[in-house]
């Protein structure tokens, strides 16, 4: 071959090894409202961090799917007892934890146990109340007993709650978590973004990412250019009101999906006057929900009357109980004795559902008298001094758990809401595994709910994905909080 061959067929190939790099690209930068406290999900109830976590680092027995199906991940199979009572999961084998450890039956016991502990730390400790004893059959099989058949238990399972951690890690888990998962955590640059790598000994099937990094723009006018500039490439839930601005882009994808994210206006149930059902009530009618939608979710959100999402077959329509009414609302605060009205405060959280809400709630209460003072608040002060503490009167956030309206019954919970009515039908519930009946309870629990009007409901959350145009695999509805990354790519 000539010299001039020789160099013409290394510059095709060059051209072609580059055309095929520039198509292979596994880096990805996602945009995040919310920064986590910490990179715990057994410890901590902000969903920020399952957003980060769930899937990518963390795993448990059973998983979470796109549609919100109940999947194998840890435990390969399982079988049930004839009575319920019952769970034999065959563990995966050749798992190792980030750290080179094996996981066994053993990281399952210890997890669950920890999750069930009294000083367990775990927010949704009620995922586990049912469990009587947890044993170790084999390295690769654990059987687990309950007190009672729990109807939900599988899919708890796959709660990021409920994800299996190692006993040599646990304790170091919010700041350098160590899971199972396709990604390992690398870096976390406090204030600006946390980064995960591609696990070399993951056990499962490979994914196509080799790095992610969640980078964390907490106000639409940031998020906006970062998505135009291509500096971020995927937002799964970007901020409503900002739509507009970039859904005219042809480089991007704008998906409009569902949520688990009941968004409320929370009163403190059990401070005055809100301990007044009649004062609750009255708040209730005073809320314009069209006008709260249009103006804290761009116009996306469904409205709710209760504490359920539309896309659930339990779903009750209860919007009619408490109508846009200022008149009402009016009488209701006079029987209360609070014709005058009365001044109260409200906290808000930094989501802009939350911050746009609050402005339109605050004006609607001023029409009937109530003089409710805004005061902004960081997430880490809303989960200490509201969710933690209950040192509020009035805040609005989405509660984006699936299935969670069992809340209304713990006794310790932010809403200091009692009412042995509800308890009863939630007692009943966590014992029926039949679909029908629970479907029957879980209406009769949001009717009870909507006659005590224990919080304002305001609307389900809408998951407003942007995202380039050639990545797939990230989810458009969200049935838990997740920023799930084992199926994503690019592609040409």
């Amino acid at each position: 071959m000539s010299l001039w061959k020789s160099v013409l067929a290394a510059a095709v190939l060059a051209l072609a090894s580059g055309s095929s790099a520039l198509a292979a690209r596994t880096d990805l930068v996602l945009g995040m409202v919310l920064e986590p406290p910490h990179l715990d999900p057994t410890a901590g109830a902000a969903a920020a961090i399952r957003e980060i976590t769930y899937a990518n680092v963390f795993q448990g027995l059973t998983h979470i799917g796109p549609n919100g199906e109940v999947l194998p991940d840890l435990a390969e199979s399982w079988t049930i007892s004839d009575d319920g009572k019952v769970y034999t999961f065959k563990l995966h084998t050749g798992v190792k934890f980030h750290d080179g450890t094996d996981f066994s039956a053993d990281d399952v016991k210890f997890s669950l146990e920890r999750a069930m502990a009294p000083d367990s730390q775990n927010a949704q400790k009620q995922l586990f109340a049912a469990i009587d004893k947890v044993e170790v059959v084999d390295p690769a099989t654990v059987k687990v007993t309950l007190k009672h058949p729990q109807g939900s238990f599988l899919y708890d399972m796959g709660w990021g709650d409920a994800v299996i951690v190692s006993p040599k890690t646990a304790a170091t888990n919010k700041e350098k978590p160590i899971g199972t998962g396709p990604f390992k955590f690398e870096n976390w640059a406090k204030g600006s973004s946390v980064t995960l790598v591609k696990s070399d000994n993951y056990w499962g099937d490979p994914v196509s990412l080799d790095k992610a990094e969640f980078r964390f723009i907490p106000d639409a006018a940031a998020a906006v250019p970062a998505m135009l500039s291509g500096d971020v490439q995927a937002f799964p839930t970007f901020p409503p009101d900002a739509v507009s601005q970039i859904e005219s882009d042809p480089q991007l994808k704008v998906v409009v999906g569902s949520t688990e994210g009941e968004t409320i206006l929370a009163m403190n149930n059990k401070k005055p006057p809100f301990d007044n059902l009649k004062v609750r009530q009255a708040v209730s009618y005073a809320l314009d929900r069209k006008a709260i939608i249009d103006g804290a979710s761009g116009g996306f959100g469904q409205p709710i009357g209760s504490h359920m999402s539309p896309s659930n077959k339990a779903y009750v329509d209860l919007t009619g109980k408490y109508p846009y009414d200022p008149a009402k609302a009016k009488e209701l605060l006079k029987e209360a004795g609070l014709e005058k009205g009365f001044k109260t405060t409200l906290k808000l959280p930094p989501p802009s559902y939350a911050r746009l809400g609050g402005e339109i709630i605050a004006s609607e209460l001023r029409d009937i008298g109530i003089d409710a003072e805004i005061i902004p608040v960081e997430w880490a002060q809303w989960l200490d001094q509201v969710f933690t503490k209950k040192d509020y009167d009035m805040t609005i956030v989405s509660h984006v758990e699936p299935n969670d309206i069992a809340i209304y019954s713990r006794p310790d919970y932010y809403f200091n809401y009692q009412n042995p009515e509800f308890n009863k039908v939630i007692e009943e519930l966590n014992l029926t595994s039949d679909e029908a009946k629970r479907i029957d309870l879980l209406k009769q629990a949001q009717e009870i709910l909507a006659d005590d009007a224990v919080v304002g409901f305001l609307f389900e959350l809408p998951k407003i994905g942007v995202w380039d145009a050639k990545l797939t695999g990230l989810w458009e509805n969200s049935p838990i909080p997740a920023n799930d990354l084992t199926q994503v790519k690019w592609n040409d």
